[in-house]
C-alpha cells in the first residue's frame, strides 16, 4: 500500500511511502485483538478493593444481651453481618487481575488493529518534523492543516520527542506516543492514525520480530 507523505502545512510533500504488507494488509484476527485488549484493560486495574470481614470489624466483645426471654434473636455478637455495623459476608478482597498472553499473539492483534486501519484508509504519514518550542498551539495547527482537527488522532513518533508531547498533552483528542509503545488498544481507541514517516519504520521492525 502506498501512501502519500503529507507536510505539517498539510501540503503534498512529491514522497510516498510503502507499507509493509506483512503488517498493514494481513486478514486481521479478531479473537487475537480481543485476548490483547482484554488483558491490556484487566492488566490495569488495581485490585485494591477490600471490605472488613465480622472478625476484622470493631466491637462484639460480650454478647448484647441475653439469650432467652427478649422474644428477639439470640445474638452472640455485634459484628454479625446481619446487623448495621457488622462485617460483611463475602465482600471483595484484594487480588491480582493480571492476564499473560505470549508475545506473538500480541503481535498479531497489533498487526491486526493497524491493517483494519489500513482497511478504514485512516492513516495519516506526515514528514518528521522538529517544533521549536513547547506550545499547544503549534501542534493544533499541524492538527488543523491536516484535517484531523476534533477528530480523535494517535500521533506516533519515531523516538522520544517530549516538545511534541508536552505540545500536544493538552489538546483531548490527540494521544502522542513513541510508535514502539502503541498498544493495540491505543491503534483501536482512535480515528485516525497520524504516523511520522521514521515512525513507520519503527513500526515495522518493531513487528516483524519474532
Amino acid at each position: 500500500m502506498l501512501l502519500k507523505v503529507l507536510t505539517k502545512t498539510g501540503a503534498d510533500s512529491g514522497e510516498t511511502i510503502e507499507l509493509n504488507p506483512a503488517i498493514f494488509e494481513i486478514e486481521p484476527n479478531d479473537h487475537a485483538i480481543y485476548m490483547d485488549v482484554r488483558s491490556i484493560m484487566a492488566n490495569q486495574r488495581q485490585g485494591t478493593h477490600k471490605v472488613k470481614s465480622r472478625g476484622e470489624v470493631r466491637g462484639g466483645g460480650r454478647k448484647p444481651y441475653r439469650q432467652k426471654g427478649t422474644g428477639a434473636a439470640r445474638r452472640g455478637s455485634q459484628r454479625s453481618p446481619l446487623l448495621v455495623g457488622g462485617g460483611a459476608i463475602f465482600g471483595p478482597r484484594p487480588h491480582d487481575y493480571v492476564i499473560k498472553i505470549n508475545k506473538k499473539v500480541k503481535q498479531l492483534a497489533r498487526k491486526s488493529a493497524l491493517s483494519y486501519k489500513a482497511k478504514e484508509s485512516a492513516i495519516v504519514v506526515v514528514e518528521d518534523f522538529k517544533l521549536e518550542q513547547i506550545k499547544t498551539k503549534e501542534i493544533a495547527t499541524v492538527l488543523k492543516n491536516l484535517g484531523l482537527e476534533d477528530k480523535k488522532t494517535l500521533f506516533l513518533t519515531a523516538g522520544k520527542d517530549e516538545v511534541i508531547y508536552k505540545s500536544g498533552r493538552n489538546i483531548p483528542y490527540l494521544t502522542v506516543l513513541e510508535a514502539q509503545k502503541a498498544s493495540t488498544y491505543d491503534i483501536l481507541n482512535c480515528k485516525t492514525l497520524l504516523l511520522q514517516k521514521s515512525a513507520v519504520k519503527v513500526l515495522e521492525e518493531n513487528l516483524s520480530m519474532n
